[in-house]
């Protein structure tokens, strides 16, 4: 008697191409969170917003704010300090890429006592840092909260006072009373190196941004929500906004990607700087010429780290990278740039500045290694990590970029 089932033929074994077109086929968990756990997270994202937002009764509230800012980013911040019997103004300017306070909108500013801002010139104009030093106005800056839909990220839930932990341990990352070179180097063969004095690091990390106060609830305060733009690991701070001081730096960064040009780039670009100043873009590409019309003779302004690690990895637009340990190579040139006025004509940032990208450099502030191949060392500073354990496991929140 024959035995029909075992002479039957086997069916092939499953390929690679049967594993990516099967329907159900799935390693991973579903990216849409259940109607609940959406929920919740959205009211954490809240909560971090009302504590930066740190408006006090009776105070007055100033707007500087732009056509194409989301209105009901507005509405949100009006209806906390309504809650609170505070009184709100708006000065709406042309565009957000102001590089100063027009004389008319002085007088609003000038009466504030808080001021909400998605002008360029709120961290650099003198008119701003005079307000803030004289007067104790707390400024927050609103580059990354020009939609309300962003309280559903990520990033706008990760906790704000996580963030200031992680930027007071890299802090502690600066030799101090001592002077130091800080060295940037990446697999493509960046090399550059800034030189640091005594005083120039204690009046980088003298600011309130590095002793990681993210709250606007310290008089003459300047934070940024959502929570992720910089601190700059080198910035016009360090020689207190001088227009004519300039920091020791000599060497090459090959970025690989920038504002304002819609993929990385396939060409190895190189931006060579001296003594602040870019001297040379070197490249054969379309991109390569593109850059060395704005950037040659600009002005390296900022170097920025991003210390929220939920902010998204890949994301330099309008300003960053923001993810810890990607870095923004910002300059502002003397002339805007015809490029970006063409490709972003309605930018946030005015059409002066650039932001080029790097996700991989190593930096080392004399022998201590703050960035190693794009991982930011603070993470894994033991109080950071305890502070984390308070809110979840530690590697999920501190590691677990978002791409």
């Amino acid at each position: 008697m024959t035995d029909t089932a075992s002479s039957r033929s086997i069916p092939p074994a499953p390929t690679l191409d049967d594993l990516r077109r099967a329907a159900t086929a799935t390693a991973m968990p579903s990216a849409e969170p259940l109607p609940s756990i959406a929920t919740r997270e959205h009211y954490q994202a809240i909560d971090n917003m009302i504590r930066v937002f740190a408006i006090r009764p009776g105070e007055r509230v100033a707007f500087l704010t732009d056509p194409r800012l989301d209105r009901r980013v507005v509405d949100a911040i009006s209806g906390i300090a309504a809650s609170r019997g505070a009184t709100t103004r708006e000065f709406m300017a042309s565009s957000s890429q102001l590089t100063d306070v027009p004389e008319e909108a002085k007088p609003l500013l000038a009466s504030a006592d808080f001021v909400v801002s998605t002008w360029f010139c709120s961290t650099g104009a003198p008119f701003c840092n005079k307000l803030r030093k004289d007067q104790g106005q707390r400024w927050v800056k609103i580059t990354y909260f020009r939609n309300l839909d962003v309280l559903h990220t990520p990033q706008a839930r990760f906790p704000v006072d996580l963030v200031g932990d992680i930027v007071r341990a890299t802090a502690t990352l600066y030799p101090r009373g001592v002077s130091f070179d800080m060295r940037f180097t990446d697999p493509r063969g960046s090399d550059l190196s800034i030189h640091f004095t005594p005083e120039m690091t204690e009046n980088l990390l003298g600011i309130n941004r590095w002793r990681g106060e993210c709250r606007a609830d310290e008089p003459g305060c300047y934070v940024h929500y959502l929570p992720t733009h910089g601190p700059n690991l080198y910035g016009e701070v360090a020689y207190k906004r001088d227009p004519n001081g300039t920091a020791k730096m000599e060497g090459i960064v090959y970025p690989q990607w920038a504002v304002g040009f819609p993929r990385p780039f396939e060409e190895k670009i190189g931006v060579e700087y001296k003594d602040t100043y870019v001297v040379k873009v070197h490249g054969h590409s379309r991109e390569a010429d593109a850059l060395r019309e704005m950037l040659v003779g600009a002005r390296l302004q900022e170097l920025g780290c991003g210390h929220n690690p939920k902010a998204p990895r890949f994301s330099i637009y309008p300003a960053g990278s923001n993810s810890p340990g990607a870095l923004h190579f910002g300059t502002d040139a003397h002339v805007p740039s015809p490029y970006l006025k063409r490709v972003i004509p309605h930018w946030e940032e005015p059409h002066v500045h650039q932001d080029c990208a790097i996700f991989d450099a190593t930096v080392k502030a004399g022998n201590t290694t703050i960035i190693d191949n794009g991982f930011l060392m603070s993470l894994r500073d033991p109080n950071v990590i305890a502070a984390a354990s308070k809110y979840g496991d530690p590697v999920e929140l501190l590691e677990a970029f978002v791409e």
